[in-house]
């Protein structure tokens, strides 16, 4: 009886330790929190419902924020790690608030173009109005004004700029304000301006060229500190992103464009060819588009008069080492 006693004893303590060490082995996930203005990112989405951040063994918690100063702040401030947003706000956070930050890979070109109220015929019917941005000294703010200066039109001189928020909201302002004329719209919200009546002037690749807009960045002391995980985080986007723009995965995507953004059918699929196929939509492997990021300094500085009008060299805002060890693991993982 004591021999029985004695083995049951020895078994239970066996199985015990065994799963202490299993346990002990199996290391908790990566935590990482990023800051959006849209939502969470599709190739956020993917990446959770495919298990790629699983597979890389990292927990991701996104926060969608209302414009983008107040995602600048919150990610200054330590209320996220890492912010997916238009990557001049980057070089803002830089050169105007003195933070240091540093983009670590791209993700979406810009689509953006100007739309206006029905009634608005040319960029010149827009003397007089009211035009409302995100942010007037970031992104596309400079983007509106580039396209207006090229017909003779300046801020403050000849039209008002107002502050009203992300993409979305600014659809919103202008839907219930006539008074709001115009705004810089990208897909799919662009789509739906015009579906509705209103008018596009001018879109940013006719006028302006190749523009890096979405990708991601964070501080650089973080970035240092937490390598394993960004680039871990960064190798699931990547396969994301992958999956979104594969052709075979084109009727899975429109449907999760709809279920994600609340899209009809045919404003969902309008979206994907823009998006997915086309120069300005989502880049091949969420890489940094370096011509599109060049015209982006060129912009600020032009506009701005930033660095007394001569940009400086990408690589002062864009440090490639992080998508690198990104792309490494992700091949390594295959």
């Amino acid at each position: 009886m004591r021999i029985r006693s004695l083995v049951c004893c020895l078994v239970t303590v066996g199985v015990l330790y065994s799963s202490g060490l299993s346990s002990a082995q199996t290391p908790s996930p990566q935590k990482i929190k990023v800051l959006t203005l849209l939502g969470r990112p599709l190739q956020v989405v993917v990446a959770e419902s495919h298990g790629l951040f699983a597979k890389y063994g990292i927990e991701v918690e996104t926060e969608n924020l209302p414009n983008s100063d107040i995602l600048r702040t919150n990610l200054a401030s330590g209320k996220g790690d890492l912010a997916y947003l238009a990557v001049d706000n980057a070089v803002a956070m830089v050169e105007l608030t003195h933070q240091d930050v540093i983009i670590v890979m791209g993700g979406e070109g810009s689509q953006n173009e100007l739309i206006a109220q029905a009634e608005i015929k040319s960029i010149k019917d827009l003397r007089g109005k009211t035009l409302i941005v995100d942010a007037p000294n970031t992104a596309y703010a400079l983007q509106m004004k580039k396209i207006l200066q090229l017909r003779g039109l300046e801020a403050g001189r000849d039209y008002e700029i107002k502050p009203f928020g992300a993409t979305p909201l600014r659809l919103i302002g202008m839907r219930e304000n006539k008074e709001n004329a115009g705004s810089m719209l990208g897909p799919p919200s662009s789509i739906v301006a015009k579906h509705e009546g209103f008018v596009s002037l001018g879109s940013v690749q006719e006028l302006i060229g190749p523009y890096q807009a979405a990708g991601y960045f964070t501080e650089r002391v973080w970035a240092r500190d937490h390598k394993d995980t960004l680039e871990k985080y960064l190798a699931a986007i990547v396969e994301a992103q992958r999956w979104l723009m594969a052709p075979g995965n084109k009727q899975q995507v429109i449907e999760l464009m709809i279920k994600e953004s609340h899209l009809a059918p045919d404003v969902a699929a309008e979206n994907y060819e823009l998006t997915m196929t086309r120069p300005g939509g989502y880049e091949k492997d969420a890489a940094l588009e370096l011509d599109g990021f060049k015209n982006v300094l060129k912009l600020r500085a032009e506009i701005e008069g930033q660095w007394g009008g001569h940009p400086p060299a990408p690589d002062k805002y864009y440090d490639s080492s992080y998508y690198a060890g990104a792309l490494a693991k992700s091949k390594s993982a295959q």
